[in-house]
């Protein structure tokens, strides 16, 4: 029979193989240890963390692979121990940083975190995941290749879209996230991404077919791969959306 002591080792043991799993996922390949301050480092360094840990600064232009995978680690520990929207941190299994490749010129951005995506702790899988999988390729693209996550990093009860107040909260990880990476292109799935990203409440169908300019990254806005499940028709024009968001990236899409 196991003592009340053995079985809190055993969850604080699949809670940590739960954050390194996740880690993994975010393009976290090592735990960067805490380097001693010199003079000669003192102009690269990570601005000071504030009370919320997080950066108040931009991310220096100076860096290179391993400060942004160090920079990647330190902010998804800090999501991970997030409880600021009670209600989500209290229903999730774990948080959803984000996965993909941290030197991406692509990142695409969902909503938030289904129920498999609270299962497994990465974004985009299920249907809706393979569907996306099928788009990348047809461009040309995989997974591997690009930055995935989304506007919420817990799972809202339900499925229901973020409530305002949550995707607020959420903001300063999502904002610390395109900082570290800097695509040089933002792909938001949905309406919910689309809208929390460029501050707007247009629909979807009047920000798709463009591209949006935030903070000097070129935005486009598409539909997410959950609702092409639902609604066939909106397929076509989803990939006239991808067609042109490639083209303008200058990659060739193979003739059908």
């Amino acid at each position: 029979m196991a003592t009340k002591g053995n079985s809190s080792k055993g969850r604080a043991a699949r809670a940590m193989v739960q954050r390194l799993e996740s880690l993994e996922r975010a393009g976290v390949t090592h735990l960067p240890k805490k380097a001693a301050r010199t003079s000669d480092s003192r102009g690269d360094e990570a601005p000071a963390p504030t009370e919320a840990g997080l950066p108040t600064q931009p991310t220096p232009r100076t860096e290179g692979r391993g400060d942004r995978v160090a920079l990647l680690a330190q902010l998804a520990g800090r999501v991970a121990q997030c409880t600021r929207c009670r209600e989500l941190a209290a229903t999730r299994t774990q948080t959803v940083f984000g996965a993909g490749n941290p030197h991406a010129r692509l990142a695409l951005l969902g909503e938030a975190p289904g129920a498999d995506e609270d299962r497994q702790g990465e974004p985009f899988v299920g249907r809706a995941g393979e569907l996306l999988n099928r788009i990348l390729a047809a461009c040309t693209l995989r997974r591997e290749d690009v930055y995935i996550f989304n506007v919420l990093k817990c799972r809202p009860p339900g499925n229901r879209n973020p409530l305002p107040v949550e995707a607020a909260a959420c903001r300063e990880y999502l904002n610390r996230q395109i900082e570290i990476i800097r695509p040089e292109f933002i792909c938001c799935l949905g309406a919910v991404a689309a809208q929390n990203l460029l501050d707007t409440t247009a629909p979807i169908g009047e920000l798709r077919g463009r591209f949006h300019d935030y903070q000097g990254i070129k935005v486009l806005c598409t539909y997410h791969p959950a609702y092409l499940l639902r609604n066939e028709s909106a397929k076509r024009p989803a990939w006239e959306d991808m067609q042109m968001l490639m083209a303008e990236m200058g990659i060739k899409l193979p003739k059908k």
